[in-house]
């Protein structure tokens, strides 16, 4: 055996060429053994009968087009690695030839039947009824929308649609996603809708101008049972109560679920109880919401549930529904170059993208920004893009501070923010995203202590160099546009040389979290500043506060001082 070794050894010695060929031959056979067990799992064609984990997995429900076990009553029952396009199918005499049918992926028919292939087996959490037209003008779906051009998937769509109560998702352009309670389209053909999901090559999501509906089975069931209706208030009757609040239906067994599901249904945003007359609409100038009544007003029990209340015929008590109000949803770029440089400025954490989605809605029109940010150009600021001095956009956030970059503007809105919630709200920015959270180990870490020693001098010093170099400086305090959304948002767009709608402005305060406003700040276990923070902080705000009181402005807050 050794002298047959040391042959070898002497032969592949004298011919590298023929040793290097035969290892390539080795390892690329190892290669095709180890990728043929990789698609041994694969999904076939519709039809396909199930395995044993879809029959031992209980209650799996299905994500999209993820299965996702909640756990197998044993072990053994789950073969090899779960895969992630669907569950195992039992083996048969044709399995190959469908497997190589499944793995055909060129063309947009093979896409179209990896999509109905996943979509046919969602059965727990919606079921895809069809390919239907879609377009700007009279949408499929008029309820919600929101756009990922990046990592839109079939699940996030269905999840969002699902958690505001709505019966139907639609996906489109392979990255938007549209919720409605009706269909108001004819059908298409199926090989449209053959457009990849941005966030998941092994489906699809629509086509151009061609929607992809999921109906959400237990959506609605489970909207109603958790309050899809979110409470408004007492009201007192509008004097032309069938102008304002078109829509009406007698209901003798009246509650609020009914009054909220008849409105959804009639695809209002605004239900409206009276008694046993329930009443639909949208807020406008002669119902705008704006000054509530004593509930006490309103507490007239309902015949259809004895603990809650349904209001009277004078005094409404008013839910807002699912329903997305439209009339503040379009969007566009500026007709014609803007004359005048208008800046958002904000220190960072003070609402500059919340401010920006609401100036979108109010005027019509996309906002620019100093920088670009790629998932904000994903998530549906299309002015993200652009450069800042293109004219294009109504304003430009900023961050800036320094006498150079201010005096570029010619106007500016200062976004002004308790630095105590900013430096919190930027720091869960920074380490975790737009709307995400920092982790507990950054704040109790290294990181926090030096993040507020560099960024709270920082907060002070935008707020005077804006003051003290800006053209025209609109100062407008985060916690007063939260508190009275309408008169400062009127204030803003007022500045912008925009004419305020205010039906469109009253649509904005239905709309006003949108898809990019951070849920609040988390709350933490303990105090992240620490005395010493505090007393510095506090300094910077006497001197802000100082600032605005010699320009004749109002000071800053109460609350911006700590208790």
């Amino acid at each position: 055996m050794a002298k047959l070794l040391v042959k070898l050894q002497r032969y592949f010695r004298r011919k590298p060429v023929r040793f290097f060929t035969l290892l390539a031959l080795y390892l690329a056979a190892g290669s095709l053994v180890f990728l043929h067990s990789g698609f041994s799992g694969e999904p076939t064609v519709p039809g396909s009968p199930r395995g044993p984990a879809g029959a031992e997995g209980p209650g799996l429900p299905y994500l999209g087009v993820m299965q996702l076990s909640r756990g197998f009553k044993a072990a053994a029952t789950m073969p090899g690695r779960a895969r992630r396009h669907g569950p195992w199918f039992k083996s048969t005499s044709k399995e190959p030839a469908e497997r190589g049918k499944a793995r055909d992926n060129g063309g947009t028919r093979s896409r179209a039947l990896r999509g109905r292939s996943g979509r046919e087996k969602e059965e727990d959490r919606a079921r895809y009824i069809g390919c239907y037209v879609d377009n700007t003008r009279r949408r499929t779906l008029r309820g919600m929308s929101f756009f990922d051009y990046k990592k839109m998937t079939v699940f996030r769509c269905q999840d969002n649609c699902a958690e505001r109560g709505y019966l139907y998702a639609g996906l489109e352009f392979g990255a938007e996603c549209y919720c409605g309670h009706k269909i108001q389209a004819s059908n298409a053909s199926e090989s449209e809708c053959n457009m990849e999901c941005k966030g998941e090559r092994s489906n699809t999501c629509g086509g151009i101008n061609r929607l992809s509906i999921y109906r959400l089975e237990l959506a609605q069931e489970s909207a109603r049972r958790y309050g899809s209706a979110i409470f408004r208030g007492c009201f007192r009757r509008p004097d032309n109560v069938s102008i304002a609040l078109p829509a009406s239906q007698l209901m003798l067994n009246m509650s609020v679920d009914k009054c909220v599901d008849f409105c959804t249904e009639k695809e209002y945003p605004l239900s409206a109880l009276a008694g046993t007359s329930c009443r639909c609409g949208f807020p406008t100038t002669l119902f705008p919401l704006h000054e509530r009544e004593d509930e006490q007003l309103c507490a007239q029990k309902c015949p259809g549930e004895e603990f809650e209340s349904c209001g009277t015929a004078d005094f409404l008590l008013v839910y807002q529904t699912q329903v997305q109000d439209n009339r503040c949803m379009d969007r566009r770029f500026l007709p014609t170059r803007a004359k005048q440089l208008v800046a958002l400025a904000s220190f960072p954490g003070a609402g500059n993208t919340w401010a920006r989605h609401l100036i979108e809605l109010a005027t019509g029109f996309y906002t620019g920004s100093y920088y670009f940010d790629g998932s904000l150009y994903n998530k549906g600021f299309k002015g993200e893009r652009d450069h800042w001095r293109s004219g294009r956009t109504i304003c430009i956030k900023t961050h800036e501070s320094g006498q150079k970059e201010i005096e570029s503007f010619d106007s500016a809105i200062l976004l002004i923010r308790n630095p105590y919630k900013a430096l919190m709200a930027e720091f869960n920015r920074k380490y975790g995203g737009h709307i995400g959270f920092a982790a507990h180990a950054h704040w109790k870490g290294k990181e926090w202590p030096e993040f507020v020693a560099n960024y709270a001098p920082w907060w002070a010093t935008h707020t005077l160099d804006w003051l003290r170099y800006g053209k025209k400086v609109l100062v407008v305090h985060f916690e007063d546009l939260k508190r009275d959304l309408f008169v400062q948002l009127q204030r803003m767009v007022g500045l912008l040389g925009i004419t305020a709608c205010e039906d469109r402005l009253l649509c904005v305060e239905g709309q006003k979290d949108g898809n990019f406003k951070r849920s609040g700040l988390r709350k933490l276990e303990y105090d992240p500043y620490t005395p010493e923070m505090r007393k510095m902080i506090s300094g910077y705000i006497k001197t802000v506060d100082t600032a605005l009181k010699l320009r004749n402005l109002s000071g800053v807050p109460d609350d911006y001082y700590p208790r």
